[in-house]
């Protein structure tokens, strides 16, 4: 807008007849914005070995979208979802961000599938003061070198994560290995476990190997984890490499010797897998379907996407597109507006629930306070239905005592 006073005065002067002129073109263009969809630009991996979760998050964050159109959006205005293949690689993901901000015009960014990948983003987005919601898992976002305060984290990190898992199976005295995919995912939740276990003390971590993203092969690793002697087996990857490596080491016998533990037992990943392969093995999980039986909020999102698709369940990272997208779009209408500050403002320190009982979005850092659920996969022999997937065995409450504290994260408050 200073721009345009800056031109107008300029007209005025030269001709005292030009504002009269420029004024209806200004009034429609200011009309043309108040009237114009919200736009969020949602990038995620369609392609590559997170597919299958991306294409949730995609149908999850549809149905958010299309609640609050129907619900009569922001004022009239109505939202839109921008979808745009990441493809899984950070430069790819932040030509895509900027894109969506200087071609597209969007409002505001929701998305990413991985830690690294939510960090090129994160950049874009900080640098051009774009509102952005990430949803996956990442322990650096919220430190001070990396915080934007335009950026919220709504998704679990690993610390939380790990940090559950690892208090509901480690016990002192145990030896425990740690697989896990060598990029910043992979990273972070080895570091969760290593965290936890110095917590917990009288832990040994008698052994720690990085695997390649898109690995199909484990039989270099399997051997030394069987020779390791390990009680607990800490398996940390995501998506396809999930279910490969846990496939080879139960065929492998590693589950025979050693307990089986992943920081996020992906519910896609334990569909498309035989139940034989997965019995028993431990992992955490920001969303369940199951918690519709403890939450409102959980019953009306899955009652959404079962009439969305035939009766079909959420997954848990799915769970994350619907929850980032209501995050944001509730906000703009508590704000009665898109402006950045002003969402802001209703975000820091709000309390909130979308899809999984109460939240809160911790002012120092942005990082979504929340509940992590304990899950167990179901033996055959114990599933009601084709979706009766896991046994929730414990939830660890959302407590802001789970987290790092603002000071560790290098925050002044």
């Amino acid at each position: 807008m200073k721009a345009i006073r800056s031109c107008l005065t300029r007209r005025v002067a030269l001709r005292g007849g030009a504002l009269s002129l420029a004024a209806p073109a200004i009034l429609s263009r200011a009309a043309w914005a108040q009237d114009a969809p919200i736009r969020i630009g949602f990038p995620t991996p369609l392609t590559g070995p997170y597919g299958a979760e991306a294409k949730d998050q995609v149908r999850c964050a549809e149905i958010a979208v299309a609640q609050f159109n129907a619900s009569g959006g922001l004022k009239g205005r109505k939202a839109e979802l921008l979808v745009r293949d990441d493809k899984l690689s950070p430069g790819e993901a932040a030509t895509r961000t900027l894109e969506l901000i200087e071609k597209d015009h969007v409002d505001c960014i929701v998305g990413s599938l991985s830690s690294s990948v939510q960090l090129a983003v994160n950049e874009i987005t900080k640098a051009r003061g774009m509102l952005y919601v990430s949803i996956s898992q990442s322990d650096t976002i919220t430190e001070a070198s990396d915080f934007a305060r335009t950026t919220f984290h709504e998704a679990l990190n690993p610390h939380m994560t790990a940090g559950a898992v690892a208090r509901h199976v480690f016990k002192p005295g145990m030896r425990v290995a740690i697989l896990l995919a060598d990029y910043a995912y992979g990273q972070e939740m080895a570091a969760g476990f290593r965290r936890a276990a110095t917590a917990i003390g009288g832990i040994d971590i008698v052994l720690e190997l990085k695997h390649p993203v898109g690995a199909s092969d484990y039989s270099t690793f399997l051997p030394q984890i069987r020779a390791s002697k390990a009680d607990v087996v800490c398996i940390c990857n995501f998506g396809r490499d999930q279910a490969n490596s846990i496939k080879q080491a139960v065929d492998f016998g590693i589950k025979r010797q050693a307990k089986i533990v992943v920081p996020v037992l992906l519910y896609n990943q334990r569909l498309a897998s035989s139940p034989d392969v997965f019995e028993g093995v431990v992992g955490g999980s920001n969303y369940y379907w199951e918690i519709e039986n403890q939450f409102p909020s959980a019953r009306s999102f899955n009652d959404a996407y079962r009439a969305a698709y035939s009766g079909a369940l959420p997954s848990d990272y799915g769970a994350y597109g619907y929850s980032g997208v209501r995050l944001i779009l509730d906000a703009m209408r508590r704000a009665g507006g898109v402006s950045a500050d002003a969402v802001i403002h209703e975000l820091d320190g709000a309390h909130y629930d979308t899809c999984k009982g109460p939240e809160i979005m911790r002012a120092c850092d942005h990082q979504a306070i929340q509940s992590v659920l304990i899950l167990q996969s179901k033996a055959k022999s114990n599933m009601k239905n084709d979706a009766d997937l896991f046994d929730i065995v414990a939830i660890d409450a959302g407590a802001e005592a789970n987290l790092r504290s603002c000071a560790d994260l290098g925050h002044k408050s």
